[in-house]
């Protein structure tokens, strides 16, 4: 698992990342069950399966969170959240029908510029140790 002094190795960190991202993918997920439950009427049979698995969803991601932030820095997985915009547009589009405009796109970039900007900040700084 982790090395002396708390770095992850080569394979160990990869699969710190794909968990990382994995949840993040669960997260987006429960808000695509959230906005279907939300079409349907209160209390209704699709209402409730919808939001049980919406829980469901959640609950595998904050036992999956727990498992990323004992492999990687809190800052670190948390700066990665914003990638969950990037899986809210795809799910928009996919499920729902919405389109993709200019100011949807700028702001994907640059959640994933910010993402890809902390990672080299966080590698220099791991390489100065």
């Amino acid at each position: 698992m982790n090395q002396p002094g708390g770095e992850l190795g080569g394979a160990e960190r990869r699969k710190a990342w794909l968990l990382l991202h994995l949840m993040m993918l669960l997260y987006a997920g429960s808000t695509v069950l959230s906005k279907l439950a939300a079409g349907e009427e209160p209390l209704s049979v699709p209402f409730l399966l919808y939001y049980a698995g919406e829980i469901v969803l959640l609950g595998a991601y904050a036992l999956g969170w727990q498992q990323v932030i004992k492999r990687l820095p809190l800052t670190t997985a948390y700066a990665n959240k914003a990638v969950t915009v990037v899986w809210g547009l795809l799910a928009g589009m996919l499920f729902f029908g919405e389109g993709l405009t200019p100011g949807r796109v700028i702001g994907a970039l640059l959640a994933i510029a910010g993402v890809v900007l902390f990672a080299f900040a966080d590698g220099e700084e791991a390489d100065g140790k």
